[in-house]
């Protein structure tokens, strides 16, 4: 501040008061950069440089969440990355729009927010599906991987046949029996019938031998169950326990002239 003229009594020769003189006021004046001494400008940068440093982190924290949260909004909110194709991979005894139809993911659906693991479990509801995985192909993609039943045996069923693989599983039904296909003669085939199962258990057991002249196992019961073979020659095969060893006597008889080979104790075998 610097004093400024202003109006007052002088004192006379005489110590009184004499006439009025000027009076000194005091007014801000801003200072130029060459008054601040070089060790305060330095001060202050280095102190202005430490306050940056400090808030960088934070500001780089709160970009860093604002565009997460645009990127999530704009993948999980959006259909810029929806749904547009859902590409069917192994299908053949179904056909991709039986696929896409059990997988039921809306078009357009955002691809992040799709339930892979309901989607597979959807798919997998269609019997000739043994299992089914999905996965994502970005930017909008939804990739079904299905693998199918393989059939091992032919049922008949009335006048039609019902396919089933190693399992039990019905998942086809055909007005013929396969050609490939051998013939288990079951009441009701399914995963949870124990003649059905019976009847598995033996076609595993069989050996290659005895598979190239099947023609059907019958199981007339549980411990009934005898193998029809080419020729019209017949295996009484009894239960389903021992299949290995019923299997090696069987094709090691299978030279003999008789019409009917009883393995069903296979230590003791009788042939007619």
């Amino acid at each position: 501040m610097s004093p400024g003229p202003a109006r007052g009594r002088t004192p006379g020769p005489d110590g009184g008061a004499g006439r009025r003189g000027p009076v000194r006021r005091w007014q801000l004046v801003r200072a130029g950069t060459d008054a601040v001494p070089p060790s305060t400008r330095r001060f202050m940068a280095r102190a202005r440089q430490r306050r940056m440093r400090a808030a960088l982190p934070w500001a780089t924290a709160v970009g860093v969440l604002a565009l997460a949260g645009l990127v999530a909004w704009t993948v999980l909110g959006t259909g810029l990355f929806g749904v547009r194709e859902v590409r069917v991979v192994g299908a053949k005894l179904v056909t991709p729009v039986e696929v896409r139809d059990a997988a039921a993911v809306p078009d357009d659906a955002p691809l992040a927010r799709v339930d892979l693991t309901a989607t597979a479990r959807r798919v997998g509801t269609l019997a000739p599906v043994e299992r089914a995985s999905v996965e994502r192909d970005w930017p909008g993609t939804l990739v079904i991987r299905v693998v199918e039943r393989t059939a091992v045996a032919a049922v008949p069923q009335g006048e039609q046949f019902a396919v089933i693989d190693s399992a039990g599983v019905v998942f086809r039904t055909v007005p013929r029996a396969p050609d490939a296909l051998p013939l288990v003669q079951v009441g009701k085939p399914g995963p949870d019938d124990p003649g059905t199962r019976a009847g598995l258990a033996v076609l595993a057991a069989l050996s290659p031998q005895l598979r190239a002249e099947l023609v059907s196992v019958d199981v007339a019961g549980l411990a009934r169950i005898t193998l029809r073979l080419r020729h019209d020659r017949t295996v009484v095969w009894g239960d389903a326990t021992r299949g290995a060893d019923k299997s090696r006597v069987a094709t090691a008889l299978l030279g003999r002239q008789a019409d009917t080979i009883d393995v069903s104790a296979p230590d003791v075998v009788t042939f007619q």
